[in-house]
């Protein structure tokens, strides 16, 4: 037993060293790995930002946080990237209107990294420049509401719907039976004013002619160089490009960029993701 104990007895203390300073050991090991993992730049103050607008629109509060965080003095232009094909009007408008009060204070691009169309583009209409990919799409300014006739599947089931409801109009949308033409007129004119005010938003924020608005509205996709030959952006070009370009417009002399975080991308995608599968069942008035 003695040869045993000193012969295991290296391995023994070694074990011993570890769970005695085990708490220590790993905080030095996690100071070890940001400082050398993290360049010079990566601990000082951030003077620009990057704003991500990625998949499906359905909500605005965490473009709408990052916005606010653009708010801070130390932070002197910022860079609204979108890849998006838009998704409900009203976070659109949210975050369309955030921009709008942010442009006040400091420069703000908007850059079309990949779909800037329906509600991502009306997000980014009051940019200082909007600036696009050549492989971009851009557009798509229009309205859509969906819905579903669940009637025949309720049928075979043998479902029975029970509703009491006041106002001609209350049960318009349902997806138990066909729509009537009173909703249909209804859902129509709901249409009509949502689309003249996303039109009227874009040609007042971009210098457009409303009367002219077939040429750049009407639900078109336009390629890229298509998009600025009627307006809707200012420049083609690169990722690269559009930060050169809040770089000059903030006049920073030592640009130091703060971004999502990519733990924070891949959250912020899952989440996305499965709300447009649930999103997808129901109806709802989209910029989509």
């Amino acid at each position: 037993m003695h040869f045993l104990k000193v012969l295991f007895s290296p391995i023994t203390g070694l074990l011993g060293f570890i769970q005695k300073y085990f708490k220590s050991l790993i905080f030095l090991l996690i100071l070890f790995f940001l400082f050398s993992t993290a360049d010079p730049e990566g601990l000082r103050e951030p003077n620009l930002m990057k704003i991500h607008l990625s998949g499906p629109i359905f909500e605005s509060e965490s473009v709408l946080e990052r916005i606010k965080e653009a708010e801070k003095k130390h932070i002197k232009g910022v860079l609204f990237v979108v890849d998006s094909p838009g998704g409900a009007v009203s976070p659109s408008i949210e975050i369309a209107e955030a921009l709008k009060r942010l442009k006040a204070k400091k420069p703000v691009v908007a850059y079309a990294a990949g779909t800037m169309a329906s509600g991502s583009y009306y997000a980014s209409i009051y940019c200082d420049k909007i600036i696009a990919n050549r492989g971009s799409m851009i557009g798509s300014i229009g309205v859509i509401m969906q819905g579903y006739n669940v009637a025949d599947i309720m049928e075979k089931v043998g479902l029975k719907e029970q509703t009491i409801s006041r106002g001609k109009y209350k049960q318009m949308g349902t997806m138990t039976r066909e729509w009537n033409v009173d909703e249909k007129a209804e859902l129509n004119r709901l249409i009509d004013d949502t689309y003249e005010m996303f039109v009227g938003d874009v040609a007042k924020a971009r210098g457009l002619d409303i009367n002219n608005s077939k040429a750049f509205a009407d639900a078109h996709v336009f390629s890229a160089a298509r998009a600025k030959s009627v307006g809707l952006v200012d420049e083609l070009g690169t990722l690269y490009d559009a930060q050169k370009l809040v770089e000059t417009k903030s006049k920073v002399q030592k640009p130091i960029w703060n971004s999502e975080s990519r733990m924070d991308k891949i959250l912020s995608k899952v989440v996305q993701e499965s709300s447009a599968k649930i999103y997808t069942l129901f109806s709802g008035l989209k910029a989509y």
